[in-house]
Order: structure tokens, then C-alpha cells, then sequence
């Protein structure tokens, strides 16, 4: 009787011992302030709430409806209103206690707005300083220096995870508060052939067709991958060989026709349709986190996410490390068969000297064309909501403390 409660009481410790921590929702902590609600709107509006809510280590500079009041006054467009509001987010934890315990009685702090590449120079930071009676006062780097809005009140802290404090009124800033070409004005290939991929830009623009779908799906939201310049250098011999409407869907489908922040690929794993997919023609590729990367799956190539080229709603292209393969242009090479197990050897039996040719990588189906192997896409699904397990090693003691019970 003795052992078997001990056990038991062994058997709750185990069950109880694994621990559940779940990411923090900006949405759900301004909700419980109705002050703020127009701030908490605009987060959701920009898509900024989900850029925060897939962060661990974050500071948010709420203003009140008032303050939000007058900022919209002057008829701003949403991706200027998301650059604002950029800038209120601090990428590093400040709750009430370390703000007025600041070392050296200054920092700076970069924020959501530099962190897009949207802010020249350092103007995406913001300098925090424990003035004079208490007071601590919060000004952006290209304000001159002046420092006229001051911290209120804390509204949530989870001790270094998140907090949410207000601010007396929105930061200034000429750099985030400049107007933003709307949608259609905006030049993708210009875009991405000044930042490292001007390869596949050129390659865009010399063929019409994909051009003209790039621009006409800008309005409505678009998302575009582009290969850096190495790689799709590299692929443009194979791409050559591709027939015209090959060419055309290869191009296209680089290209998915809704607004996705990295926050929101993070949030959406999965498959994801591009412009190329035309009914039976799926031309789609998996979505996939491989812990902070983002990667794009197809069944013969992996790529990764590895810089932000622009992020203004409707509009975001980023540059990936490998040129993706569409299983309908490209087929992976059939997987070979595993070698036979080599009989015992006999002594002084002479050795075979036959080997076998190398089989190619990958057979095309749309055209002469060829790729290297990859990774077949695996899809996971993410409730974005970080949960962590606890209690490993605990696991293994107990399973040994019961093991030696049940031998006495």
C-alpha cells in the first residue's frame, strides 16, 4: 500500500509538472481600456497587432482616443498611419519600474517603424530620458533632440514579455508621418531591383504578361518572394528553356495575390495559392516556420524568407535565398532504391568493377529545364500561440523511481 501511494503521489507530480506559456494578444489587452480604443483599432487595421503578437520582448506606447483623434485629423493614409504607429512600438521591454531606473539616465530604443527598413538612417529609434521630477520623457531621433511627450501611466506589464504603457500624446516624427505613394503609384520592379533583386526585376520586365498581373494585383493586396540575384542568376540557363506560357506561370508564381505580413505568414502556415494557379493548375508552394525563419516549400526546393523589401499594406515583397521549382514545371527526381547489402567477400574473389550512372536530379515536364533535389513540403499547422513543455528530465526520474518500486 506504502508504494503504490507513493506512486501515485510520483504519477500527479508528473502530471502536473508540465507547463503551458502562451504568447501575449495586444488586441485583448487594449480591449480592457476603452480609452484606447482607437489606437487598438488602428494596430489591428495596419496589421501591427500581429507583428506584436508574434514578438516575445516588446513595448508598446499607447495614446488615448484624443491623441488618436488629432493624428487622424489630417486625413493620413493607412500606410502612413502604419509608420506612426510603428514607431510606438519599442523592440525591447521598458515596464514602469525599469523606465524610471534607466542606466545612465538615457537609452534608445529601435522600434517596429526601423526595423521595416522604411526609416533612413537611425530614425526609427526612440530616446527615453528620466528627466528632472520624476518625470520620463520620449522624443524619435529625428525630433532634434526635443522631448516633449512623457510617460503616463502603465496600462499591462508581463515582466519582460510585453508592456503597455501610455504616452501623453503620438511622437512626432517628419521621417514616419511622410505621405506614402498610394498602391498603384508604386513601382515593384523598381523596388526589387534596387535591392538585390534586380535579376528576376529585369526577367519580370522583359516579359509583359507576368509584368501587367504583378501591377494589376498591387490595389487588391499583393505579396511577392523574389529570388535574390546569386541564385536566380544561376537558374536563368534553365529558365531559358522554358516555353512561353512556361515562363509565364514560372514568373507568376512568385507572386500571391493577398497582403501578408511576416507576422501573418508566421500565424498561417499552410498551402498557399499563387497568381499562377489557374483550376487544375495549382501552382501553390507550403508555407512553414522553422523556429523565427520563414520558409517556402515546394516539393523539391526549401527556401527562406531573409529580408523585408517593403511591408505597406497592400504591398509587401521579400527576398529569398533559393529559386522556387513548381512541381508542374519541374518534376523531383524519383527517389532511388536503396543498395542492395554486400555479400560476405570470399577470399582472393576479384572485385567487381561495374558502377552505376548517375541518375539527374530532376526530369522537367514543361521543358528541357532541370533543378537540384530538395526537401519534400511538409505541412504543420500553427495555432499561434508559442507552448512550451516543461519537465523532461523530471519525466525520466520518475519513470526510474517507479521502476525501482516495483521491484521491492
Amino acid at each position: 500500500m506504502q508504494r503504490l501511494t507513493i506512486l501515485l503521489s510520483l504519477l500527479f507530480l508528473l502530471s502536473t509538472s508540465t507547463t503551458f506559456t502562451r504568447g501575449h494578444n495586444i488586441t485583448r489587452i487594449l480591449g480592457k481600456h476603452p480609452s484606447f480604443s482607437t489606437f487598438n483599432h488602428y494596430l489591428t487595421l495596419t496589421h501591427l497587432a500581429g507583428e506584436i503578437n508574434s514578438r516575445t520582448t516588446i513595448t508598446i506606447c499607447a495614446v488615448d482616443n484624443a491623441a488618436m483623434s488629432e493624428l487622424l485629423s489630417k486625413h493620413p493614409s493607412i500606410a502612413t498611419v502604419k509608420n506612426i504607429l510603428s514607431l510606438h512600438v519599442l523592440l525591447d521591454y521598458f515596464g514602469t519600474k525599469k523606465l524610471h531606473q534607466i542606466r545612465e539616465g538615457t537609452a534608445l530604443a529601435a522600434t517596429m517603424f526601423q526595423a521595416t527598413g522604411s526609416a533612413p538612417g537611425s530614425t526609427g529609434f526612440v530616446n527615453i530620458t528620466d528627466v528632472k521630477g520624476g518625470k520620463v520623457a520620449f522624443g524619435p531621433e529625428d525630433n532634434e533632440g526635443n522631448l516633449d511627450v512623457f510617460y503616463v501611466k502603465s496600462l499591462e506589464e508581463i515582466p519582460y514579455n510585453i508592456s503597455v504603457i501610455q504616452i501623453s500624446k503620438v511622437l512626432p516624427s517628419d521621417v514616419a508621418a511622410a505621405p506614402t505613394p498610394e498602391p498603384s503609384a508604386m513601382n515593384i520592379t523598381d523596388i526589387m531591383s534596387a535591392h538585390g533583386c534586380k535579376v528576376f526585376a529585369d526577367t519580370l520586365i522583359a516579359n509583359p504578361e507576368a509584368s501587367k498581373t504583378y501591377q494589376d494585383n498591387v490595389d487588391g493586396g499583393l505579396t511577392v518572394f523574389c529570388p535574390l540575384d546569386d541564385p536566380f542568376k544561376a537558374f536563368s540557363p534553365k529558365f531559358k528553356n522554358l516555353t512561353a506560357s512556361g515562363k509565364v506561370s514560372f514568373l507568376e508564381f512568385f507572386g500571391v495575390p493577398i497582403y501578408q505580413s511576416l507576422a501573418m505568414l508566421k500565424s498561417n502556415n499552410g498551402i498557399m495559392n499563387t497568381l499562377a494557379t489557374d483550376g487544375q493548375k495549382k501552382f501553390d508552394f507550403t508555407v512553414q516556420n522553422d523556429g523565427e525563419d520563414v520558409t517556402l516549400k515546394t516539393r523539391s526546393i526549401t527556401a527562406k524568407i531573409v529580408g523585408t523589401l517593403i511591408d505597406e499594406q497592400p504591398l509587401a515583397i521579400y527576398t529569398i535565398d533559393k529559386v522556387l521549382l513548381p512541381k508542374e514545371l519541374f518534376k523531383a527526381a524519383p527517389t532511388p532504391a536503396p543498395a542492395p547489402a554486400p555479400e560476405k567477400e570470399v577470399a582472393d574473389a576479384p572485385k567487381s568493377s561495374k558502377h552505376k550512372k548517375p541518375s539527374s536530379d530532376v526530369v522537367p515536364s514543361d521543358s528541357p529545364a532541370d533543378s537540384p533535389d530538395g526537401d519534400v513540403a511538409d505541412q504543420t499547422a500553427d495555432d499561434n500561440a508559442s507552448v512550451t513543455l516543461y519537465g523532461g528530465r523530471l519525466v525520466a526520474m520518475v519513470l526510474s523511481l517507479c521502476s525501482g518500486l516495483l521491484l521491492l
